[in-house]
């Protein structure tokens, strides 16, 4: 099995290269380095245009991702539903876009609310992510079952992870308006976070 590693010795391990497996309030998570990510398509067998989710500890490390500002709706958003099982795909451009979304436009962005995650995410910088498991196969929902998974890789310590909620985060991407506006938001994915009152592209 894959070495136990508290988050500051598992942090250099990734800024060194490695994938590795970390826990977030919705499920166990195959991690990388962006720059890395390459390597989790090859782990999970996962089909080339389907992207990765890049996660950080805070809307600070999310500053410079976009290669634009960020937008007030956005903003209001992330403020309602971060930390937490809520995934923004928002308009992108540059070198995340390429690691995380080779030949796309827009990146996946989530602040989970995992404590662990976060202080590891603090230390690592952002980090490119995904369920553990196999494409095509059901996702691992605790520690036991993605290492089972992926046995060779390291685990952020301590193994007594908090609970996940089993669910996959809620979806939501920005779509920009054909002729002006502001644009709306587009449901790709119903998870536990969905406020009653966001108004989405019909």
């Amino acid at each position: 099995m894959g070495p136990v590693l508290a988050a500051p010795e598992l942090a250099l391990r990734l800024q060194g290269g490695a994938v590795a497996l970390m826990p977030t309030d919705t499920l166990p998570a195959l991690a990388a380095r962006p720059e890395h990510a390459a390597q989790i398509w090859a782990l999970k067998d996962r089909p080339a245009h389907k992207p990765l989710i890049l996660m950080a500890a805070d809307l600070e490390q999310f500053q410079t991702v976009l290669g634009s500002p960020w937008r007030r709706q956005w903003l209001e958003l992330a403020d309602r539903g971060w930390p937490g099982a809520l995934t923004l795909v928002l308009p992108a451009q540059g070198a995340w876009v390429h690691w995380l979304h080779p030949g796309g436009q827009d990146l996946g962005l989530r602040i989970p609310a995992c404590h662990q995650a976060r202080q590891l995410l603090r230390l690592s910088g952002p980090l490119a992510t995904t369920s553990a498991n196999p494409s095509g196969q059901p996702a691992a929902t605790t520690a036991g079952q993605a290492r089972q998974l992926f046995p060779d890789l390291p685990v952020l310590a301590p193994l007594s992870w908090p609970a996940a909620a089993g669910q996959a985060s809620t979806v939501l991407a920005w779509r920009d308006c054909e002729r002006g506006g502001s644009g709306r938001w587009s449901l790709l994915r119903a998870g536990a976070f969905l406020p009653a009152d966001l108004q989405l592209e019909s």
